[in-house]
């Protein structure tokens, strides 16, 4: 298995693209990846699936385009989001910005599900507390945490369904008891590890 990430747009969001024995699955999708279709190509890789860590706007933006493009590939949310992104535009407009083309959603996630691309197993850790569905998709050492957790920091939870005690449960309860080791792999920023955040992430630990 092996990876790319992809940092897209003003707010600088975070896709990754898993790639593994000819499959490969889009973790949220910001925005069109000019680059997408070479690197597929050079790692002789199919696009399968989109796994979206939760439903805001930043992280399914280029989704509808790219479901034009592959009409093939199936789009993996949480349950609890799909209000997030049946409501998207009522957020757009709120915030005073143009709405975007609504994605469709193939398969509704649960706690503890599993998934795959090629031969590498996701487990689906529902991380309430910045949207109501938000999840991690952890392999091995490896949790793409979407907005959860962040290098020093949660994601927000002054939007819509957000929930400042759900997140801060979420991650004592859910990220740090994974191993120390861990990876964190972020809907913005640096990556980290559950070691780091464990000792230095303030707004959890104090």
């Amino acid at each position: 298995m092996n990876f790319q990430k992809f940092t897209i747009g003003d707010i600088g969001n975070n896709d990754y693209l898993i790639m593994d024995n000819g499959e490969a699955v889009l973790i949220d999708c910001s925005g069109v990846i000019p680059e997408l279709e070479a690197v597929l190509k050079e790692n002789k890789c199919e696009l399968k699936s989109v796994f979206l860590t939760h439903g805001h706007f930043d992280h399914i933006q280029g989704l509808k385009k790219l479901q034009d493009k592959y009409p093939n590939v199936k789009t993996y949310l949480h349950e609890d989001d799909q209000e997030t992104v049946d409501t998207v535009n009522d957020f757009m407009k709120m915030v005073g910005l143009p709405p975007i083309e609504v994605p469709r959603i193939d398969v509704h996630l649960k706690d503890g599900d599993k998934v795959k691309v090629g031969n590498t197993e996701f487990k689906v850790i529902h991380l309430p507390g910045h949207t109501p569905g938000g999840v991690g998709y952890l392999t091995d050492n490896m949790l793409f945490s979407g907005d959860t957790v962040f290098l020093n920091s949660v994601g927000r939870t002054d939007l819509p369904g957000g929930d400042y005690n759900a997140i801060v449960k979420s991650v004592k309860e859910k990220v740090f008891t994974l191993p120390d080791n861990t990876m964190i792999y972020p809907g913005h920023g640096a990556e980290t590890s559950v070691g780091y955040e464990k000792r230095y992430n303030n707004i959890v630990t104090e």
